[in-house]
């Protein structure tokens, strides 16, 4: 058995107990999950201060010196401080425990010396530290202590006695067992061409630097290392699918493109969307499957783009299908779509969850006839019953919500897929996101597509105006709102509803909502939340987009999916709430007709830094990569809108997809070389590469996820 492998509770010191707490709270199951935990932070342990050089302000410091005399303090019943008196020789400072006093009391005694460390502060003038590590200063050598490891543990962990030492002590017991060196995980070739650690002296040195430089070089190696598999893995699935499926071939642009173009067409192409059009084209002529992502800002006209994209299947005798992520965007792509294609015929077709009985039936029957040219529906398309004549196209709007797993069944709809074997045929993926992604975390959301970016808007779209206001000038705004509807336009005021405190924030938006009806007594009002039954929330929302409104007080529901060329002001409360992504997707609602639009943002004057930075970015630029790139630095790819919420957190360890971008494209390209090398994945030089892949897939990773 792989000494990897072992069960954790075998090591010296865990025992059956600790174990449970280990791998409830941490995750940890065996000796290699523990070496793959790494330290959050390291402290210097190589220098001894004096007590006379020690201040309040300075990190973590020790000092060897001896214990005068003890003092002990009640603290009510059955509480106890105690108060060790320490010296050197340079000055005396206070040791101190609130709790533990009796081991302390049993096991440090005065006239031995000690190696004390811990954070120094500052009472009635005399340097102190609070609860400090102690060991016997005979039994430490100093100059080979290097820097100390600072581990993240729980407050259960903590509470039970298992502290950062802890988890040190038991690391350091397992490096000890490890006799022989580790197994390697990459090849020598890659590991000399990119001149990396090993992978056994990489994870020793990761847990005991000597120095600053040692542990920089064992980091990357291990980001190197965490960052190559999730790429090979991604480009891997890539390669299969290209070798196992062919893409249907559109070799004709027809009637239908052709009469649209010329009749239908609301505005000239911008130069970025008939580039975008130029890719797609090209890819749906090569026979093989198209797997795009077209990246574009809210208002960039992706829309457009998909729906000519679909035109072309249609005019080589293939259905489309788009798919949303919500009722409410599936009705508005309807709409739209149906809007492009006035006075066309062409059967557009709706399929979501409120689509029963004999409707359901014959949109049913009319895709299984080839009637129906194009169906718009959510994850109701995947369903079983839904089956296609010949499905040539599909397009996924806001991917974050659909899964590479999805995106396959989505393929099996056509009868010519069904027939397995290489070669088969499938349709084509377009695959639509607003939400800008920053290209290191698109390489490794999204690796296995293509990317295409709209970067221009539509002609005649000015850059909307982003302001940000304290809420103690609420009187000058509500001014500037009653300016703006004289003048004809129409307002967004939206309100926070956050699921933690939704009760709390519904109320807000109650009380709000009577607060504006008052402030605005000459507008009618119009209020939408995601609580509301889909008819009434549809009935406001109508009365807004046809002008019988002029105000639109709202939570997030507004956030994807409302068009209403006529409102030019976005104002959003507690705007410190928000994360960049979600304020950007907001802003995104006005600013779609040819006036000047505004965007507020309303915040207290208690904010903290990273707030501050976040508004501050909103104000600077309307550039949505700019913002994505902002955003995944301040809060990290775990937390971006669209990976945390649909269960794609990244398992990874030590890596920083923000930070590591240059580590991300050195192990991208290194990925890449390998799968052209060797795209069946059999050759005996990378099998050290393969074997290591298929023990990652075993585990908990959710790879497809990643992918």
């Amino acid at each position: 058995m792989d000494i990897l492998s072992q069960d954790i509770m075998y090591l010296p010191g865990v025992g059956p107990n600790r174990k449970k707490l280990l791998s409830a709270e941490l995750g940890l199951e065996t000796y290699g999950d523990l070496l793959e935990y790494y330290p959050y932070k390291y402290v210097d342990r190589s220098k001894v201060y004096t007590v006379r050089e020690l201040t309040g302000d300075m990190p973590f410091v020790q000092v060897v010196g001896r214990i005068l005399s003890f003092e002990t303090f009640e603290m009510g019943p059955r509480k106890e401080r105690v108060v060790a008196h320490f010296s050197d020789g340079t000055g005396v400072m206070d040791l101190i425990w609130f709790n533990g006093g009796k081991y302390v009391k049993q096991n440090y005694r005065p006239g031995v010396d000690y190696l004390v460390f811990g954070k120094p502060s500052v009472f009635n003038n005399r340097i102190q530290v609070q609860h400090p590590d102690m060991d016997d200063a005979k039994n430490v050598d100093t100059s080979a202590m290097g820097m100390q490891p600072y581990y993240n543990t729980t407050e259960k962990m903590k509470k039970s006695g298992l502290t950062s030492r802890s988890v040190e002590r038991f690391t350091k017991t397992l490096l000890t067992k490890l006799k022989d060196p580790l197994p390697e995980t990459l090849t020598p070739t890659l590991i000399a061409e990119r001149h990396l650690m090993s992978r056994d002296e990489a994870l020793r040195v990761i847990h005991y630097p000597q120095n600053a430089r040692d542990l920089e070089r064992a980091r990357v190696r291990m980001k190197f290392e965490e960052l190559f598999f999730v790429q090979l893995n991604i480009l891997r699935y890539a390669s299969d699918q290209r070798r196992k499926y062919r893409g249907f071939v559109f070799n004709r642009i027809g009637d239908i493109f052709n009469t649209f173009y010329k009749e239908n067409l609301p505005f000239e192409l911008t130069n970025a969307q008939k580039r975008v059009i130029r890719e797609i084209r090209k890819d749906t002529c090569s026979g093989r499957q198209m797997n795009r992502l077209l990246q574009g800002d809210v208002g960039s006209g992706k829309t457009l783009v998909a729906l000519m994209s679909m035109l072309i299947a249609l005019d080589n005798g293939f259905q489309a299908c788009i798919m949303a992520p919500t009722e409410i965007l599936a009705e508005q792509h309807l709409a739209t779509i149906q809007e492009f294609l006035k006075g066309m015929s062409v059967r557009v077709e709706l399929l979501t969850g409120i689509v029963k009985g004999k409707r359901r039936e014959a949109v049913l029957a009319g895709l299984l006839s080839g009637e129906v040219q194009i169906l718009v529906g959510t994850h109701a398309v995947i369903e079983d019953t839904v089956q296609f004549a010949r499905l040539g196209m599909v397009v996924i709007d806001e991917q974050h919500r659909f899964g590479v797993a999805q995106r396959a069944r989505l393929w099996a709809k056509a009868p010519q897929a069904e027939s397995g074997g290489v070669g088969q045929s499938i349709p084509h993926v377009l695959v639509m996101t607003a939400t800008p992604i920053p290209r290191t975390l698109a390489m490794t959301l999204y690796g296995d597509l293509d990317v295409s970016v709209i970067d221009e808007l539509p002609p005649g779209r000015k850059p909307i105006r982003t302001t940000h206001v304290f809420d103690t000038r609420m009187t000058s705004l509500y001014q500037g709102i009653r300016n703006q509807i004289k003048q004809g336009r129409q307002v967004y005021i939206v309100f926070p509803l956050i699921e933690e405190s939704e009760k709390m924030d519904l109320k807000n938006l109650e009380q709000g909502f009577e607060v504006l009806r008052e402030a605005f007594p000459e507008f009618r009002l119009s209020k939408v939340h995601g609580r509301m039954k889909p008819k009434e929330k549809e009935k406001e929302m109508q009365k807004f987009v046809a002008g019988e409104t002029q105000i639109l007080v709202a939570t997030t529901v507004i956030e994807v999916g409302v068009n209403v060329p006529n409102a030019s002001v976005m104002v959003i409360l507690d705007a410190q709430r928000f994360g960049l992504s979600q304020l950007h997707q907001l802003r995104g609602r006005v600013g779609r007709g040819a006036d000047q639009s505004f965007c507020i943002l309303v915040t207290s004057y208690k904010l903290s830094e990273d707030t501050r930075k976040r508004i501050d970015i909103m104000c600077e630029t309307n550039d949505g990569f700019r913002i994505a790139e902002a955003d995944l630095k301040l809060r990290g790819p775990g937390d971006l809108e669209g990976t945390q919420q649909s269960g794609m957190a990244f398992d990874l360890k030590v890596a920083d997809i923000a930070r590591d971008g240059q580590i991300v494209q050195m192990a991208r390209d290194e990925a890449q070389r390998i799968i052209d090398d060797d795209p069946t994945c059999q050759s005996p030089k990378y099998q050290v590469l393969w074997n290591r892949l298929k023990e990652l897939r075993k585990t908990n990773i959710n790879w497809a996820a990643i992918s």
